[in-house]
């Protein structure tokens, strides 16, 4: 069977996607800080009858990401690889004069530095899959410039640039960077607490990444709402 790691698996936009797979029939190991939760999202995902590790922890730490890697090994290896994890720099956003400068550090560390190091960590599997490919959970933010959204659009900016020469570096993998638009996840809820705006669920944004696996085209940037044209 195929295998993925997905880091912020234990709720949203993660926790849909390991769902989806498991359905599908990939084993799986999660990430996610909080344990207690990341083991009931680990419970609800192997009930679909995948063999599922669920290590929790922080990307931020090496010695972490060389565990999850650890852990995909023993299950067969990394065919996908999913950075969803994201931290915001500051909650609730902030304009650039207020951001600190410590939660730019650290929303750049998280959404890029760990993606990356993740990335250097799993690639000596990914390269002898037949069908390897990298996934970074991007964000509009990353190509627009809105009030608040400075430091966490710069990480994710940064993130998009990695993917993209990672993808110049390894033609033979698929290295996709994914904007998955407006969702009604804890991260939005945590960036602008005061809106109140309805906002579509994860689940809603998954068929679009299951299509990418499934037709493969170029490395690249994507939107979901493109992604998810003609979906079933």
């Amino acid at each position: 069977m195929p295998v993925a790691v997905i880091t912020g698996a234990s709720k949203g936009l993660g926790r849909a996607l390991a769902e989806a797979l498991a359905v599908r029939g990939w084993d799986l190991v999660l990430n996610a800080r909080t344990a207690e939760v990341l083991e009931r999202t680990a419970e609800a995902v192997a009930a679909h009858g995948t063999r599922v590790e669920a290590l929790a922890g922080d990307v931020t730490d090496e010695q972490h990401r060389s565990a999850l890697v650890a852990a995909a090994w023993r299950l067969g290896g990394v065919d996908l690889l999913v950075s969803n994890a994201s931290a915001l720099g500051a909650e609730p956003l902030v304009r650039l004069d207020e951001l600190p400068l410590a939660g730019l550090r650290h929303a750049l560390e998280v959404n890029a530095v760990a993606a990356l190091g993740l990335v250097q960590e799993a690639l000596p599997l990914l390269r002898v899959s037949r069908a390897g490919a990298v996934i970074v959970v991007s964000s509009d933010a990353a190509a627009e410039a809105y009030e608040t959204w400075g430091g966490y659009g710069a990480s994710k900016a940064a993130l998009d640039h990695l993917a993209a020469v990672l993808a110049a570096e390894e033609p033979d993998l698929r290295v996709w960077a994914v904007d998955p638009g407006d969702m009604a996840t804890d991260l939005y809820a945590a960036a602008v607490p005061d809106d109140a705006e309805p906002r579509p669920e994860p689940a809603g944004v998954v068929p679009g990444f299951l299509r990418l696996l499934d037709e493969r085209p170029a490395s690249g940037r994507y939107c979901a709402p493109s992604l998810l044209e003609g979906v079933r």
